[in-house]
């Protein structure tokens, strides 16, 4: 067997070896050169017999973005057949957006694989990115990133919508080495005109020369997320709306980056946003905090309240939309909590504002602002929704969509501050 087959039977024998229960596992396949070669070494290795716990199901996704995409699809599910794994093809339908369409693409491809997913009852979902993949990725982040943080890369498995994690087995795997590999074995693949195209960052990225290889190590980025865990279990407290710490907190988080970042996540979460600070925000809020100004500053939709005993955060209460969820509907609201809605009729949900203060007797200060900005729940009848209908939930916000595998210590901890249950652990662990 040539090298270029060994390196890719050995990525994708290590995945399926990882394996210690029966598993049920959801292929990505677009018929390109990558997911091609994935289901090929899969398919092949689990006809041996030598994996009997394991079954195969493929799933493609339909973007509709291209004329010829429908038949595209058909050709994948004649592969797949031809291998005796079952096929799924998902359609992305819809009107499509003019700006930003390959980050909403992706957006839909993992919503679609989802729901697939969980209606094939799989336990995993394998995705085909390379090395080349990773390279390109480090070398995107690293034109956004002033500190670093992005340069890992992509992680090796990502938990999509905190319900199944998606693996990459590849990504030591070089693009190269895989169309030899299915070369080698006869088999085609299709071209996507799209990854020609300079219009896309990715695109423009993998044409230039030079560019970033590699970067932060997963187990740097693992290690500094445990470490941005343990300052945040030993220095944050939940006081109902806000979120406190002691004024020791403030010089530790500004001189460990790990602290620091934890600090910044927990500011994403509570302003229920998917994405930490931006530099000059976060740059801003350093030079707040070194000049040590018992003051208030606002950033990211978060109030940092630095009194002489300490740190409170909480939502501002402004730009909090009033949001209506119909009968058996369900919504995130101000990107902080999911509602699900079980009654027979719609309920309303909005920020408390002004009746907190009616509700905090005996608060004052940051407690009593930050009730301001929790959420009030009435039925569409205008009567109040009782507090133990267990309709609300609180969300990791940072987290609730993607959660890359060497972020994992750092999700549970802020799940921990919120009292909620911790994220799964892939399930090959």
């Amino acid at each position: 067997m040539a090298r270029a087959e060994q390196s890719v039977v050995a990525a994708a024998g290590h995945v399926l070896d990882s394996f210690k229960r029966p598993a049920r596992l959801l292929i990505a396949i677009s018929g390109g050169s990558d997911s091609t070669g994935l289901f090929v070494a899969l398919a092949t290795l689990c006809a041996t017999g030598r994996y009997p716990g394991i079954s195969l199901v493929a799933c493609t996704i339909d973007h509709a973005l291209r004329q010829d995409s429908s038949e595209e699809a058909a050709a994948v599910a004649a592969l797949c057949a031809r291998y005796g794994i079952p096929h799924i093809t998902r359609r992305w339908d819809g009107d499509k957006p003019e700006t930003g369409l390959q980050a909403a693409a992706r957006d839909k491809r993992y919503d679609l694989l989802v729901e697939a997913a969980t209606e094939a009852g799989a336990d995993a979902v394998l995705s085909a990115h390379t090395r080349d993949d990773q390279n390109e990725t480090v070398a995107m982040r690293a034109e956004r990133s002033a500190e670093g943080v992005g340069l890992s890369g992509m992680a090796d498995a990502v938990l999509l919508q905190g319900s199944i994690w998606l693996l990459r087995p590849f990504l030591s795997v070089d693009r190269g080495d895989i169309r030899a590999f299915l070369a080698a074995r006869g088999e085609t693949w299709i071209d996507d005109p799209s990854n020609l195209n300079p219009r896309f960052e990715r695109v423009r990225i993998r044409q230039r020369e030079g560019r970033a290889e590699r970067g932060r190590e997963a187990g740097d980025r693992l290690a500094l997320s445990e470490r941005a865990a343990a300052f945040l279990a030993r220095n944050v407290v939940r006081d109902d709306a806000a979120f406190v710490l002691d004024a020791g907190s403030i010089d530790i988080a500004l001189s460990d980056p790990a602290a620091w970042r934890g600090l910044l996540m927990l500011a994403a979460m509570i302003g229920g946003r998917i994405h930490m600070l931006e530099t000059a925000s976060a740059e801003r809020l350093r030079i707040f905090f070194a000049s040590g100004r018992l003051s208030r500053l606002t950033a990211g939709r978060v109030v940092f309240d630095r009194r002489r005993d300490g740190l409170s955060l909480y939502r501002e209460c402004r730009g909090i939309e009033t949001m209506t969820v119909q009968a058996g509907a369900s919504a995130v609201w101000d990107g902080r909590y999911h509602v699900t809605n079980t009654a027979h009729q719609a309920i309303v949900i909005r920020a408390a504002g002004n009746e907190a203060n009616d509700e905090g007797e005996g608060r004052r200060g940051p407690s009593l602002r930050a009730l301001k900005a929790m959420p009030r729940l009435k039925f569409e009848d205008g009567a109040t929704v009782p507090d133990d209908t267990g309709f609300i939930q609180a969300v990791v916000a940072p987290y609730r969509l993607f959660l890359p595998r060497f972020d994992l210590p750092l999700a549970n901890a802020l799940a921990a501050i919120l009292g909620n249950p911790a994220f799964p652990s892939p399930p090959n662990e």
